[in-house]
């Protein structure tokens, strides 16, 4: 993580990290003025609230409160060498708490993470840099040994010159890269979560039988989502982007809807118009991009390749984005590994949505055969030996896709856990259904999954299939686990060079009738693919490109933007257009403009029902805020003092909606109750004085939002290094 300091006045010093400022200081007979902890405070309270929770987190799951339950930590000097230290830490557990659940509370604390790496000890490196901003060199700590050379099935090139290729990417754009955390709970199974050091929402995970493997991995994701805008899928972009030569792609082509908004020429083929429009309900204002929001500007549409003849065809931009999400992107030491990773997870996802939508029973992998791949069945006898019962099934449909299963059964919760993974090698699927499976997961992490279920409706549910494919959360049906299986076991092999892969699974698709386009990105130096295959490899259903577009944020971004320069028959407006769209009360207005606020702040947990009852508020509609208030008080999961605020809006609506009672006669124990400054806010809110309390303004240029300049930015870094490469192309 990175860290940034900056020097206030006299002996202060602020630290900048995430969404997140520590202001710190030094004791007056230091020279200071007191108004803070010093840096070695900070460090010490670290540890205990570490160790705190942890005690936290395994109580939660065992429910058990914590109200009686007391940690405190204290610091012993050596007085020969104030550098040696004991960290002393005291718990005080309730009488009634069972022996078992004591020694587990003193387990729990001796994982805190700070107490790890201060007793492991950390190396400090220290240097001077010509421009901290503009200092790119990547902060990953996996780099492998000089004259290493490690290949893996699957690879053209030996990890170590994959990372180094990959790593160079990054340095060139200016970015910094940093591994934010590392697992290897099982033999044979790691997984990482890496970033962008200035723009924490940019970030992928990893996973493989190795630490390089699994660094190889994140950065090849990492790569493949910067190649294909997916960081920045649904985040408007800024009226300078948005006005630009090209907001997405040097290649990009704009199109103006036609006579009544109907779809232009020169869009999509007759092949997808007839998965996309299939009733011809479909309209041009449907597809104007998020990212840009420019409708004037028309719509911008991508250049895929067909791969049946060979011809371009224009994708929206705004179709990719809504129906794909990340399905069907990949990046590779050379353009036929990328198209075999890319395919092989459209594959994997369409299995797994057919397995678990049709209900199949899947055959078991004979014992003989996981016989062959002995570090495979290690990590999975390792997840047997924690009490995790695991079923290792073939998922190839009787050899017809290069597709395996590993699924997960949780004696303790009840819950399952079926992960997939795909790719032409068998050994190499069951592996990736092995490591996906514990990406990124503590044992505690396999506590979160849903039991399965008989419910044939509940499976089938598209929505279902998106939880499946964004963390694998979905239901799983008990048809599932029958031992009688619906398709033979096949030990099937559709291996070669990854030119030969490719065109193996090009020919699936074929044989299927199905059409692929694709979008080559070389521009970052590395060949990345992003391929579609229309009507096959969609994640969200197709008509939620007229019903629920994530374009719905041009109809209110800018006023909401501009809320408080709204008069009252404009916010009367925005508040008939958010009820006529039926949008869920309780999605958040970061979804819904794509704008990424702060989440510490109003704003950054904002949710539509909020702002309607603030609207409610400042046009004296005090029926309809009450019962927006309730709703607030009862169903949203917002701060303690968001609540309390609301608690009190709640009361002074209820006197002020009735006859008889005087506000002025019940303001004294208000104020004791809930603060001078809570009830002057929460009285002028009621009477019209106070407008949106608690939202900073904002505007169109984005003024105050730092967490979505942050990831604006990153996209410039991108933006400047395409134009430039179309600058140098334009002039040779």
């Amino acid at each position: 993580m990175e860290i940034k300091v900056n020097y206030l006045d006299n002996l202060r010093l602020e630290a900048k990290f995430d969404d997140f400022t520590v202001i710190s200081d030094q004791p007056i007979r230091y020279k200071g003025d007191g108004s803070a902890p010093g840096p070695f405070d900070y460090f010490l309270a670290s540890s205990a609230m570490c160790a705190a929770y942890f005690v936290k987190v395994y109580c939660n799951a065992r429910d058990i409160p914590t109200e009686n339950i007391r940690l405190s930590q204290n610091n012993i000097v050596d007085p020969e060498n104030r550098y040696k230290q004991i960290f002393k830490i005291q718990v005080e557990l309730p009488e009634d708490l069972s022996e078992k659940d004591r020694q587990g509370i003193l387990r729990s604390i001796e994982r805190c993470t700070v107490k790890k790496v201060v007793q492991t000890g950390p190396e400090f490196q220290i240097e001077t840099v010509e421009n901290l901003d503009e200092d790119a060199q990547a902060l990953l700590m996996a780099k492998p040994e000089e004259g290493e050379s490690t290949w893996i099935e699957g690879k053209d090139l030996p990890l170590e010159q994959t990372i180094a290729n990959m790593t160079a990417i990054f340095e060139r754009l200016g970015m910094k890269v940093e591994i934010a955390s590392w697992r290897n709970i099982v033999p044979h199974v790691w997984s990482l979560h890496i970033r962008d050091a200035h723009s924490n929402m940019c970030f992928t995970n990893g996973k493989g039988s190795t630490k390089e493997s699994a660094l190889a991995s994140a950065l090849g994701e990492f790569i493949e989502r910067l190649s294909c805008n997916f960081f920045y899928n649904d985040q408007f972009f800024g009226l300078d982007l948005a006005n630009h030569d090209f907001v997405h792609y040097p290649d990009e082509k704009w199109f103006q809807p036609g006579p009544h908004d109907s779809l232009p020429g020169g869009i999509l083929d007759d092949h997808c118009r007839a998965i996309y429009d299939p009733e011809g309900e479909l309209a041009g204002s449907n597809l104007i991009d998020t990212n840009s929001g420019n409708a004037e500007r028309g719509i911008v549409s991508l250049p895929y390749v067909r791969q049946s003849d060979g011809e371009t065809v224009y994708f929206p931009s705004n179709l990719v984005e809504n129906l794909f999400l990340s399905n069907g992107m990949s990046a590779g030491n050379t353009l036929p590994e990328a198209q075999v990773q890319c395919l092989s997870e459209i594959f994997e996802r369409a299995v797994k949505r057919q397995i678990i939508e049709e209900e199949i029973t899947l055959p078991d992998v004979p014992l003989e055969v996981m016989q062959k791949y002995p570090h495979i069945l290690e990590g999975v006898e390792a997840l047997e030996a924690q009490g995790f019962p695991v079923l290792v099934k073939d998922a190839s449909l009787g050899g017809q896709f290069p597709v395996m299963c590993v699924t997960l059964m949780n004696p303790k919760t009840g819950g399952v856990f079926a992960s997939f993974g795909a790719h032409p090698s068998f050994e190499v699927a069951l592996e990736r259904s092995l490591t996906e499976l514990m990406q990124g997961r503590s044992f505690e992490g396999l506590n979160d999954f849903m039991p399965p279920t008989f419910n044939s409706l509940a499976v089938s549910e598209p929505n279902n299939f998106v939880e499946h494919f964004i963390d694998s959360s979905g239901v799983v049906s008990w048809r599932f686990f029958s031992s009688k299986a619906d398709v033979a076991f096949v030990e099937w092999d559709f291996s070669g060079s990854n030119e030969e892969e490719a065109a193996t699974l090009f020919g699936i698709l074929e044989a299927l009738e199905l059409e692929a386009y694709q979008a080559v990105h070389e521009d970052l130096g590395a060949p990345v693919c992003r391929i579609l295959v229309p009507g096959y490899s969609e994640v969200y259903p197709v008509e939620d490109l007229i019903w629920d577009n994530t374009n719905k944020a041009l109809l209110f971004r800018e006023d909401i933007l501009h809320l408080h320069d709204l008069d009252d028959e404009q916010l009367s407006d925005l508040l008939e257009r958010l009820e006529e769209t039926q949008i869920d009360d309780h999605e958040t207005i970061t979804t819904l403009i794509g704008i990424e606020f702060d989440e510490n702040t109003v704003w950054g947990q904002l949710t539509i029902l909020e702002l309607k009852l603030m609207a409610n508020l400042a046009l004296g509609q005090f029926e309809d805020a009450l019962d927006r208030v309730q709703m607030f008080l009862q169903f949203n999961d917002n701060t303690v003092e968001r609540g309390l605020f609301y608690q009190a809006v709640n009361a002074v609506l209820e006197i002020a909606l009735d006859d008889e009672l005087e506000l002025e006669d019940f303001l004294y124990n208000f104020r004791r109750m809930f603060g001078e400054a809570t009830m002057e806010t929460v009285v002028g809110a009621v009477n019209g004085t106070v407008r949106f309390p608690g939202l900073e303004p904002v505007g169109m240029q984005l003024e105050g939002l730092e967490r979505h300049q942050r990831l604006i930015e990153s996209y410039k870094k991108l933006h400047a290094h395409r134009a430039a490469l179309a600058a140098e192309k334009a002039s040779a």
